[in-house]
């Protein structure tokens, strides 16, 4: 366990575990979120400051309340005119921070460039694809099969295969993680993650889980995965599993050991003793079975 789990852990179980009572910040949040989930509702500088209501919920930032980050709100907000402050993301995130700092990325990107922190999620919330999708922010996919090809045989097939940080940070812990993905429109080959309202209307609003764990024991066996092969194939869809790290680092660097095959391709690795299905849920993230 790194030193940002042993501290967010904790203090997301006490905020939970208090009396609804208990907790302004519901309140406070709800303030807030009855203008920010306008559309139209902008700053200034003309950029939006729309927050989706249910992303935000699923945050650990929606426990400790809007004010944690934005703590001196004038009375007269927002036809004051006076801009909230934000908090620094070190504030609370101090080892990652320092972490990040000292790495590759440290001085080329911001903590906002690559996290929302009204939609921020755990690692294992998110998919490996969602996850690729903010490096190639700044990393063109195109460009980064074409360097990796010079080496790394199928490139694009394992840049499909593997979040980034799996094979550029010091993260740990790695797991098999399979997502249900449909066939992109108008696209021979191209696949991506199906979202929660696509397998919703399959099952007319049954938990999606239910489309392969059709049993609903929180327990995925070969068969059941047999079967939704056999049944969903045909309509353009698949499973498709990707190596995601369990306890992720933000030591971005380039790790010599990731140019061996045998990282991933070892007889019995660890990553094959434990796999998961990730389901799209309503809010946005992922829930695995």
């Amino acid at each position: 366990m790194n030193a940002y789990t042993r501290i967010i852990i904790p203090l997301i179980l006490f905020f939970i575990l208090l009396p609804s009572s208990a907790l302004p910040s519901d309140l406070e949040n709800k303030k807030c979120i009855n203008c920010h989930t306008s559309e139209s509702i902008k700053n200034s500088s003309n950029n939006r400051l729309f927050i989706d209501p249910l992303k935000f919920s699923a945050t650990s930032h929606s426990i400790v309340g809007c004010r944690s980050c934005h703590d001196r709100v004038s009375p007269g907000h927002p036809s004051d005119g006076h801009l909230p402050p934000r908090a620094a993301c070190q504030d609370c995130h101090g080892p990652v921070f320092e972490e990040y700092s000292k790495s590759l990325h440290g001085a080329k990107a911001g903590c906002s460039d690559c996290h929302n922190p009204h939609e921020v999620r755990l690692p294992e919330f998110l998919s490996g694809e969602e996850i690729n999708r903010k490096c190639a922010k700044c990393h063109d996919t195109r460009k980064t099969i074409l360097t990796h090809s010079k080496w790394l045989p199928q490139a694009e097939l394992h840049i499909d295969a593997l979040p980034c940080i799996t094979c550029h940070t010091g993260s740990t812990g790695y797991v098999i993680t399979m997502y249900i993905q449909s066939r992109l429109k108008g696209s021979g080959d191209g696949f991506t993650v199906s979202s929660h309202e696509e397998l919703s209307r399959l099952l007319d609003g049954e938990d999606v889980s239910r489309l392969i764990d059709t049993n609903g024991d929180r327990s995925i066996s070969l068969q059941e995965i047999r079967d939704f092969n056999h049944k969903l194939r045909s309509r353009g869809m698949r499973l498709w599993g990707m190596m995601t790290p369990e306890v992720v680092t933000h030591s971005y660097q380039i790790l010599e050991n990731r140019w061996d095959c045998s990282f991933c391709h070892a007889s019995g690795p660890k990553a094959m003793q434990k796999s998961f299905v990730a389901f799209p849920v309503k809010t946005g993230g992922f829930a695995r079975v």
